[in-house]
């Protein structure tokens, strides 16, 4: 074999192995979805009444968890009332099972979002949402718990007043189980019905 022809075949193995690490690479950070990432549902917060809460005070039950903010214009809400809709939903066919099952929002804004503040928005979506929030680190291990991407953006040309940023955040919805393991997600793309199927499957 010449010099050349081992260098030709070489510089062929590396451009191989380079596109089989960029596939890879590929898959973990632009479809994370594809890969099975253990969760385990930790956090230590506190919720609208000022009260510490954690992932031991629903043991024994699901949990349907959104990270998001209350300011949020358009993708919050809009995931909420798909959450409370497939709750309703599944309350409407196995009353009993939907107790086991718990809503919960996460405010990943506490500047902003106040015990009060919280309390208000929860009644817009479902009488039984809980909704949650703590300190930067508490939320910080939170979210990292979840797998949960979240960061203040301020807008183009705004001040760097209150009311002058939005929250770039996460926006799939967990189901986690009565152990407070990892059971499934949903995205933006699903509906409430799908939800309420799943919910109806998982939930005995």
């Amino acid at each position: 074999m010449t010099a050349r022809i081992r260098n030709l075949l070489l510089g062929l193995l590396s451009a191989l192995c380079l596109a089989f690490a960029g596939g890879v690479a590929y898959v973990l950070v632009a479809m994370p979805e594809s890969v099975e990432v253990p969760i385990v549902g930790r956090f230590d917060l506190t919720d609208a009444n000022g009260k510490r809460v954690t992932e031991a005070n629903f043991a024994g039950r699901f949990m349907l968890i959104y990270f998001g903010y209350t300011y949020c214009p358009d993708v919050c809400p809009t995931e909420l009332a798909k959450m409370a809709a497939a709750l309703d939903a599944f309350e409407e066919t196995a009353p009993d099972r939907a107790k086991k099952v718990v809503p919960i929002f996460i405010s990943v804004d506490p500047e902003r979002d106040t015990p009060e503040r919280l309390k208000d928005y929860a009644e817009l979506f479902h009488p039984r949402l809980v909704t949650l929030s703590g300190t930067a680190d508490q939320l910080r291990a939170a979210a990292g718990t979840f797998k949960i991407y979240y960061a203040k953006v301020y807008q183009e040309g705004g001040a760097t007043g209150e009311m002058d940023y939005l929250m770039d955040h996460s926006t799939q919805t967990y189901l986690m189980g009565p152990d407070a393991r990892y059971v499934t997600h949903f995205t933006s793309s699903v509906t409430a019905k799908d939800i309420a199927d799943v919910l109806a499957r998982e939930v005995k």
